[in-house]
């Protein structure tokens, strides 16, 4: 099994750096009950990176709406689980600015649609029911095809309009989840979503997941794969310390250092609309490094909501985690992390490194929810790469993207 040079790999650490693994594996059986478990974390809105309450209710800056870019970039974004959606069912939806109802027929094939029946306006999520191929209204039993939104019945009229239908949206199913295409010129999909081979053939299995709610526009969270340099800074300290920035460089775990190299580039045609980070992490015990904890992660960006970070380690196994973004309004996105590791690897490693994840993570929410977009950025040379992020990925813009109104000053209402 994943432990049996245990023994030998601890004779190689020295007596410090064992006692220092015992006391981290203890750690892990407090902190991750149920070891066979998959983790599940999930942080409402304003759990995590709001200011504490115990501090004077200082007035938030106010966000310029005309400075910021379009609130929803084009591509391919998760609406929900797989299995949250099974045969016969109907799920309401509030996303990308929009209400929609998702819906899965008995064959199996999932479909979403917009949510309100173009009759008399009826959510069609909210006691619609699924008849065939289609999803029946709850107020006058008009059914629409999931396929193509055509309305193929309505119980008290002869004829059915041949203009009766109602919007539908590309959807596919990949890796567990159900994604849902947006694009403001309503053009249907130009790239397609990757399948994760090791998902697909269940060679890695599903270990946990963590969500969380960010109150900031979209494009802050991937821009931070550019921004190398605030890892040392922020990410440095070591996660024991948790997410709550007034603590993170406390004297108390500062005996743990995490030392971060990391590259970004966008990817050449025809996956330009990829990019790639690749980081190297190592960590430092008392100053010398703990080799146990040195970790390689390809972190693939996937349009503007999908990223693969791919975890491989010599002795603690690969493994991928999920992380989708999906816009809900202009400043509010919804965070989920998914982690798929090898079988064969006990489920306390995988939960180990999504908690971590998730502590490190969670500072970031903290910047995000009280930070204010920048047009122009007061930018270093070594910043360069920022600028180069903000070229790429202003492909997920139109023409016809809208920006966010600026308020109106004075009384004119």
């Amino acid at each position: 099994n994943a432990w049996c040079g245990a023994d030998l790999l601890a004779a190689g650490l020295g007596s410090g750096a064992l006692l220092f693994l015992l006391l981290l594996l203890l750690l892990l059986l407090v902190v991750l009950p149920g070891c066979c478990r998959p983790l599940e974390l999930r942080r409402g809105r304003g759990e995590v990176g709001s200011l504490p309450a115990a501090a004077p209710r200082l007035p938030r800056r106010p966000r310029r709406p005309d400075a910021r870019p379009p609130p929803y970039p084009n591509g391919w974004y998760r609406v929900l689980d797989s299995a949250q959606l099974p045969p016969g069912t109907v799920r309401s939806l509030s996303l990308l600015g929009e209400q929609l109802a998702a819906f899965r027929t008995q064959d199996g094939q999932a479909h979403v649609v917009d949510a309100y029946c173009p009759h008399l306006g009826a959510n069609l999520a909210a006691g619609g029911r699924v008849v065939g191929d289609c999803i029946e209204c709850p107020f006058h039993g008009w059914q629409f095809r999931g396929e193509d939104g055509k309305c193929t019945s309505i119980p008290y009229a002869e004829k059915v309009p041949d203009f009766a239908k109602v919007r539908t949206w590309p959807c596919c199913e990949v890796n567990g989840m159900l994604l849902l295409w947006y694009h403001c010129d309503r053009t249907g999909p130009t790239w397609a979503v990757p399948e994760q081979p090791q998902i697909a053939a269940k060679e890695w299995v599903f270990r946990g997941q963590t969500e969380h709610f960010v109150d900031a526009h979209i494009q802050e969270i991937p821009e931070n794969a550019a921004d190398t340099a605030h890892l040392a800074f922020l990410h440095g300290p070591s996660f024991l310390s948790g997410s709550d920035l007034r603590y993170t460089k406390s004297k108390v775990w500062d005996f743990m250092k995490h030392v971060w190299k990391a590259d970004w580039q966008p990817e050449p045609e025809p996956n330009q609309h990829c990019s790639r980070m690749l980081l190297q992490h190592t960590a430092t015990v008392f100053g010398k490094r703990f080799p146990l904890l040195d970790l390689s992660v390809s972190a693939r960006q996937v349009g503007p909501g999908l990223v693969f970070l791919i975890f491989e380690h010599a002795f603690l196994g690969h493994g991928v985690i999920l992380q989708t973004v999906t816009p809900l309004e202009p400043l509010l996105q919804n965070v989920v992390h998914k982690i798929y590791y090898q079988e064969n690897v006990p489920a306390i490693v995988p939960k180990f490194i999504l908690r971590a994840e998730c502590v490190q993570f969670e500072r970031d929410i903290t910047i995000w929810n009280n930070k204010q977009y920048l047009l122009k950025p007061l930018l270093v040379r070594e910043d360069a790469s920022i600028q180069k992020h903000r070229r790429w990925f202003a492909q997920f813009y139109s023409e016809k993207s809208t920006r966010p109104l600026a308020p109106k000053e004075g009384l004119d209402w």
